[in-house]
């Protein structure tokens, strides 16, 4: 069933609440369509006078925060072997490829990578457990992830929202077409990342480099 028009059967309190959970779920490393979910009750807010915006990009930016800080300690507390885990459990999105592209961003780019992360759909599953799993500090964490949170899912949901009440008349056409472009966004880039990921994996490394915490 198209997920707009199942989140209008249910009452306003489920849709912030069913938001919340899917986006902590998804940010704390499960793959499920957090942003499609978002965009379509953002879509639903914007014709639906018992939805109200606000209330739904904290809750949005609320499941994203605390999903993620929850990740970050599991990945902590799991290490290693739990990237093994779940590359068995979820080989398509934590393969070993996936795994050494993802690293080696957080390397680079340490906070950055946490709130440039949760724009990139493969990145946003990653973000928590790899934090952890790098030790990163937990304060440096925290803000990245809780302004990377607030810029997505507030800046998600104003912008659905308002394109949404500036085009009411052809409201229903956007709202699929927002899901189109959602979805197509989320598949370009697990595409480029996967793309990379493979990259790495056949291009054989002479050297192990000496791993350097997030933290430095």
């Amino acid at each position: 069933m198209h997920v707009q028009e199942w989140l209008d059967t249910v009452p306003a309190a489920a849709v912030y609440a069913v938001v919340g959970l899917v986006i902590g779920l998804e940010s704390l490393g499960i793959p499920l369509p957090g942003e499609i979910v978002l965009v379509s009750a953002a879509l639903l807010s914007s014709q639906h006078g018992g939805i109200n915006p606000v209330v739904l990009g904290a809750c949005a930016t609320a499941g994203a925060v605390v999903g993620d800080s929850i990740g970050y300690a599991v990945g902590r507390k799991g290490g290693r072997p739990l990237l093994a885990w779940l590359g068995a459990k979820f080989p398509r999105h934590f393969s070993e490829g996936h795994i050494a592209t993802a690293e080696r961003s957080f390397e680079k780019w340490g906070m950055w990578a946490v709130f440039f992360g949760r724009f990139v759909a493969l990145l946003r599953i990653f973000a928590g457990p790899l934090a952890g799993v790098l030790h990163m500090p937990y304060w440096k964490f925290l803000t990245a992830n809780v302004l990377g949170g607030i810029a997505w899912a507030g800046g998600t949901t104003a912008v659905i929202y308002y394109v949404g009440v500036v085009a009411e008349s052809w409201l229903k056409k956007f709202s699929y077409l927002g899901l189109v472009v959602a979805v197509l966004i989320g598949l370009t880039s697990m595409l480029i990342i996967k793309r990379k990921a493979k990259k790495m994996q056949s291009t054989p490394r002479e050297t192990e480099p000496e791993r350097v915490p997030a933290a430095d």
